[in-house]
């Protein structure tokens, strides 16, 4: 069995709405979920804030205040998804590496590895808890940190491209694509800081299309549709 963490953006979460949650969404995953836990994988998850928040396109704040609340978004994020997680028969735990009161517990090592000993599926929210670091950096720093196998990245695009797929017709899909290309071309498959950090780590990711069916599972499994980052 192995370590899982699973990075889900905010705005897979949205679905076609494109804000908020899709509770069909988001029982799709807990389902998945549910059966990599009953197979005995830990499964530790980040979740994006875009569906509430999108604070760097604009310059009406200042850029702390706004990835500050970019961190809150990922916690209410993490606190409804482990909630519908817990209906769908799960245990769940909402880590933050700051203190939130008693909505979540505070991140440590030794208390994360003690709950997936349990079955429980942790949600690592608030990013990496500073400003000017994005959630696929804090992804990437807690798959490190808890010594996790893989990181699957669910998007709304099946794998790494070229270039973009949306304007040019012919972009090229990468099956196999190795970190250093990944940052010498700058292909934002997650950004550069989290992508360094992967490398030095020599941590694996795949990228595939949240919303093909059985997606997730397909990942874990590395027999799936999108794109293998090898170290």
């Amino acid at each position: 069995m192995s370590r899982i963490i699973l990075k889900l953006s905010g705005e897979a979460l949205a679905g076609p709405k494109g804000k908020g949650f899709d509770l069909d969404t988001v029982k799709m995953v807990a389902g998945q979920v549910r059966q990599l836990v009953e197979a005995g994988h830990d499964i530790g998850i980040v979740i994006g804030g875009g569906n509430f928040w999108r604070g760097r396109t604009g310059n009406e704040i200042d850029r702390v205040k706004a990835d500050q609340i970019g961190m809150l978004a990922t916690v209410m994020n993490c606190i409804y998804v482990s909630e519908v997680f817990r209906t769908e028969g799960m245990r769940t735990m909402v880590t933050t590496p700051f203190v939130c009161g008693a909505f979540t517990h505070l991140f440590s090592k030794d208390l994360v590895n003690e709950e997936f000993e349990k079955g429980t599926v942790i949600f690592f929210a608030g990013g990496t808890g500073h400003p000017y670091f994005s959630t696929d950096t804090g992804v990437v720093l807690r798959a490190i940190e808890v010594e996790a196998e893989v990181i699957l990245l669910a998007k709304n695009i099946d794998g790494v491209y070229d270039s973009d797929p949306a304007v040019n017709p012919d972009a090229r899909r990468y099956g196999i694509l190795p970190i250093d290309d990944v940052i010498s071309q700058n292909l934002q498959a997650v950004d550069m800081t989290a992508s360094i950090l992967a490398r030095d780590n020599k941590m694996p990711m795949r990228v595939f299309a949240l919303q093909e069916e059985n997606s997730i599972v397909k990942a874990a499994s590395g027999d799936f549709n999108g794109t293998t980052i090898i170290v």
